[in-house]
């Protein structure tokens, strides 16, 4: 692997790279460590906000790249980055046998626990909810995965959330099943600034969060 980070003249690199609380608090930190460990010369500066938020100053070149889902708009490139299916999770009821798979039609009378409907992560449920004729029961409405979550372990329902956010359930009393028939997944997007050129060593950066995120979601049991 070839050494990145420092321009002909020697100078220090900073990438700077947008994503959502979630991610900036539960990934991008110890991914950020290892890989400072493997090239020192390259810094990334991390910015957590709304997804909104980083697509705008992505677009106003404020951010090299960001890492979410995303729309797409124009001037700016959108690519492919990782996918991570939907989950259900329950509060967890001691001595209640764990379940490998739940199908879409076994949510049929739940109380589910949802985010608010301007959320990507909903719009995507709701859509695969309507496809499978469900009828449920929707409880609380959150406008934080970690306000989602916390209902869910205080057994107010039910929730289905992307897989990545088993990262928020490691400390909760939940537990999670994954939901088939169908599977279904969320795509996240690498997004950059169309026509501008990225920091020298950032596309390597990028390379080694995949593998990272990859082994990350393997080892949580999580794809």
């Amino acid at each position: 692997m070839a050494r990145v980070g420092r321009s002909a003249r020697g100078r220090r690199q900073t990438v700077s790279l947008g994503t959502t609380p979630l991610v900036a608090a539960n990934i991008l930190p110890q991914a950020m460590r290892e890989y400072r460990r493997l090239r020192p010369e390259l810094r990334v500066r991390l910015f957590d906000a709304d997804q909104d938020t980083v697509l705008r100053q992505v677009e106003t070149g404020q951010l090299d790249m960001g890492l979410g889902t995303f729309k797409n708009v124009p001037g700016v490139r959108r690519v492919p980055f990782f996918r991570f299916s939907l989950v259900l999770i329950r509060a967890r009821h001691h001595g209640a046998a764990a379940r490998a798979d739940v199908p879409w039609s076994a949510l049929g009378g739940e109380t589910l626990i949802v985010l608010s409907p301007s959320s990507p992560h909903q719009q995507l449920i709701d859509r695969q909810l309507a496809k499978s004729r469900i009828r449920f029961e929707t409880g609380c409405v959150a406008n934080l995965l970690d306000t989602q979550v916390a209902l869910v372990e205080a057994d107010e329902g039910a929730a289905v959330i992307p897989s990545i956010g088993l990262a928020l359930c490691k400390n909760r009393d939940v537990v999670a099943t994954r939901l088939v028939d169908p599977v279904v997944s969320m795509e996240f997007h690498q997004i950059t600034q169309r026509g501008r050129s990225l920091p020298e060593g950032a596309d390597e950066f990028v390379d080694f969060l995949k593998t990272y995120i990859a082994g990350w979601a393997t080892r949580a049991g999580i794809l």
